[in-house]
C-alpha cells in the first residue's frame, strides 16, 4: 500500500493547495534522477513524491482521499462505500452493503487498521473522516434562516444555524464535528446537505421567487387591490384595469437576501384570469351585447 501522501510530502492535511505544490516541487528538484544518476533511493522517493502529489495535488483526488473513498494509490476504499452518506441527523452511519450497521468505534476499527499501526510507528496523528448528512428544512425556514437543533451519531446534540436565503443541495460543514483523530489527531468535519421542501405556492429562481396569481375577471377589467402571500407575510398587489393573463408583476425586494452581496431578490407574481365556476344568466347576456359592440379579435 501507497504511504500516505500528506506524510510523504511533509505538509499537514489542511495545507492549501499552494503548499503542496511548494512542497512538492521543492522535493521533486532534490530528488530528481538528472540530480542523482546514481542514487536508487532517491529515485525510489522521486516515485513517491510523484505519486503523492498525483493524490493530494489534484483538487478532485484530495477531496476523494480525505473523505476515505480513495486510498493513498487512487484505488477506491471498499470499506468506504456507503459510509455516511446521506445519513439523517439522529441516524447512524450505514455500514457497507450486506453487512451490519455497526457503531462508529467498529467503522474506525476496520477502516483505520493499517493506517493506526504505522501511524504508531512513525507518530503521525491523521486527520478523522468527514462523515455527510441531510438535513431537510421547509421552504421558507430556507429563505428566512433557522436553527435546528439536531442529533450526533455519538448522542450528542447541537443547535444548527442554517443561514439566511440557503439553498437547495447547498452543503453545511460542521468543523470538528465529524469522525475523531487517530492518536490525538484533528476531528473530521461534518458536512449537512440541505434539501428544501417544495412549496404549495413558491418556487425559486435564483434570488427571485416565483409565485401564480388567480384573479376574477371583474379584477382584471376593471382593476383591483388584491392580497398576495410572500415568504414574509401578506401584502396588498394593486392589478391595474386591462390586465390580462400571463402579465407579471414584481414584488420589490420580496424575494431571496443574498448574504454575499446584501442584496435581496423580487417576487414575482404572474396572474391567470380564472371564470367563475358558472356562468349565469346575467354574465352570458351581458357579454353577448358586448361583444357585438366591442368585439375583437385578440389572436390578430
Amino acid at each position: 500500500m501507497a504511504d500516505d501522501p500528506y506524510v510523504v510530502l511533509g505538509v499537514a492535511r489542511t495545507a492549501s493547495d499552494d503548499d503542496i505544490k511548494r512542497a512538492y516541487r521543492k522535493l521533486a528538484k532534490q530528488l530528481h534522477p538528472d540530480r542523482n544518476p546514481s542514487d536508487k533511493a532517491a529515485a525510489e522517493r522521486f516515485k513517491k513524491v510523484a505519486a503523492a502529489n498525483d493524490i493530494i495535488g489534484d483538487a478532485d483526488k484530495r477531496k476523494k482521499f480525505d473523505r476515505g473513498e480513495i486510498d493513498a494509490s487512487g484505488e477506491p476504499r471498499r470499506a468506504y462505500q456507503g459510509f455516511g452518506a446521506g445519513a439523517p441527523f439522529g441516524g447512524r452511519a450505514r455500514a457497507p452493503a450486506g453487512g451490519e450497521d455497526t457503531g462508529f468505534g467498529d467503522i474506525f476499527s476496520e477502516l483505520f487498521g493499517a493506517r493506526g499501526s504505522r501511524a504508531a510507528r512513525t507518530g503521525f496523528s491523521p486527520r478523522g473522516q468527514d462523515v455527510r448528512y441531510t438535513l431537510e428544512v421547509d421552504f421558507v425556514e430556507a429563505i428566512a434562516g433557522t436553527t435546528k437543533r439536531v442529533s450526533l451519531p455519538e448522542g450528542a446534540t447541537l443547535d444548527l444555524a442554517v443561514p439566511e436565503g440557503v439553498a437547495d443541495g447547498q452543503v453545511l460543514r460542521l468543523k470538528g464535528k465529524g469522525a475523531a483523530g487517530l492518536r490525538g489527531g484533528e476531528a473530521g468535519d461534518a458536512l449537512v446537505e440541505i434539501k428544501v421542501r417544495a412549496h404549495p405556492q413558491f418556487k425559486r429562481s435564483g434570488d427571485d421567487i416565483l409565485l401564480d396569481l388567480a384573479i376574477g375577471i371583474d379584477e382584471a377589467v376593471l382593476g383591483a387591490k388584491v392580497e398576495v402571500p410572500t415568504a414574509t407575510g401578506r401584502v396588498q398587489l394593486s392589478v391595474p384595469k386591462g390586465t390580462s393573463s400571463g402579465q407579471v408583476f414584481r414584488l420589490k425586494g420580496k424575494g431571496v437576501r443574498n448574504t454575499t452581496t446584501g442584496n435581496s431578490g423580487d417576487q414575482l407574481v404572474t396572474v391567470h384570469i380564472v371564470l367563475p365556476a358558472k356562468i349565469d344568466d346575467t354574465l352570458s347576456y351581458f357579454m353577448s351585447e358586448w361583444r357585438q359592440k366591442h368585439g375583437y379579435d385578440p389572436r390578430r
